[in-house]
């Protein structure tokens, strides 16, 4: 692309992003992230995924998105690093533990995690504290994390559903085990829905419901129906108080999209086809997340260098092509194409835990927005 075609663009984008954006700032990593991760309110713990040595980041949001009113007198735009450090190996996965300043990461490589201290007033370095031990000594994309609000802290982690464990984090102690299943599916999410009950997603559609205070076998649900694709699925189920009004979305790299109840995840209640660029994806390529604080709402990522945003509430349970809410198109627009032609790829993307529109996402070039959309209908 000439010089003066992206310049072209990238004004058009910035003209067009003064009417659909309350808020947009941008910081630039020197290394691409593949984890973006919620510390507190107003900071998120970032790191590389290089084979070498890479860091590890804590940033703090920029104080004029936090500004209710004169935003404009606001000093503060730009990101800021509140504490860092440096591990030698990639960070593929990344969880706070709440209620603590310590992470737990994974490298993708191995089954085993890696503890990490995130520092505090008298110092600004993040330090590698310890380890826990995988179900298995080899794994082929790591372990998955899940951590939830407990006195000691504990982790829910595991690569592949015969392997999923419950460990005390100070002790290496491990408290569960999900029971064992008939096949070892590889996992491409694992997260608590409340303080006793998680949810395991396959990559191959299955999803596995078990409480840790029962040694009996896991609820499991099979796959969505086949049209005919061989997919990889993606799987995330939203937050609420009460388990039974819990849903489950199941994305695949097809783009088919399916929701269903998490009393009975095997039921789709509705399902569409997504207006998404598919193509060869890695398990660790795609997020599929819904809304924390807004209603029916959905987000996309990892299929180009776009983040789209759907509404759910006008899926049937008839298939049907769906159009996107809203699509943030900052990354792609804003990055210089590669010497191999290949422009940038969203690598992962996170909802403000309370903000209703307010979203982070990250880059392949190492571009890290945060934005805040205006919904097109109101």
């Amino acid at each position: 692309m000439e010089v003066s075609e992206f310049d072209d663009i990238l004004d058009d984008w910035f003209i067009e992003s003064l009417k659909t954006y309350k808020d947009l700032h941008v910081y630039q990593l020197e290394h691409p992230t593949q984890v973006i991760e919620w510390t507190s309110g107003k900071t998120v713990c970032v790191a590389g995924y290089s084979p070498s040595r890479n860091e590890i980041l804590e940033l703090r949001l920029p104080l004029k998105l936090y500004a209710d009113e004169n935003k404009g007198l606001c000093a503060e735009r730009d990101f800021k690093v509140a504490h860092g450090g440096f591990t030698d190996s990639p960070v593929r996965r990344l969880k706070h533990i709440p209620g603590t300043r310590c992470v737990v990461t994974n490298d993708g490589l191995t089954s085993d995690l890696q503890l990490w201290e995130l520092g505090g007033d008298d110092s600004d370095v993040i330090r590698r504290t310890g380890s826990v031990k995988g179900g298995r000594s080899a794994s082929e994309s790591g372990s998955r994390i899940a951590a939830r609000l407990s006195s000691p802290p504990q982790v829910l982690h595991g690569a592949q559903s015969s392997d999923v464990q419950l460990t005390e984090v100070a002790s290496g102690k491990t408290l569960y085990r999900l029971a064992e299943t008939d096949s070892a599916d590889l996992l491409s999410s694992l997260q608590f829905v409340n303080d006793t009950v998680f949810l395991a997603g396959c990559c191959n559609g299955r999803v596995y419901v078990a409480d840790t205070r029962k040694p009996g076998a896991p609820q499991l649900s099979p796959p969505p129906p086949s049209s005919g694709e061989s997919s990889l699925w993606w799987t995330d189920v939203s937050a609420s108080p009460h388990v039974s009004s819990c849903r489950v979305v199941r994305l695949s790299s097809a783009g088919r999209a399916v929701v269903s109840d998490l009393r009975n995840p095997g039921e789709a209640v509705s399902q569409a086809q997504l207006d998404v660029q598919t193509r060869c994806c890695g398990l660790d390529d795609v997020s599929v997340s819904w809304a924390p604080a807004l209603k029916d709402c959905v987000s996309v990522s990892g299929f180009s260098g776009v983040v789209q945003l759907y509404s759910t509430s006008t899926w049937r349970i008839e298939p049907q092509d769906a159009r996107p809410l809203f699509q943030h198109r900052g990354h792609a627009v804003s990055s210089q194409q590669n010497d191999d032609g290949v422009p940038a790829s969203v690598t992962s993307h996170v909802w403000h835990p309370e903000r209703p529109r307010t979203l982070l996402s990250a880059a392949s070039d190492g571009s890290v927005h945060v934005w805040d959309w205006v919904d097109p209908d109101r």
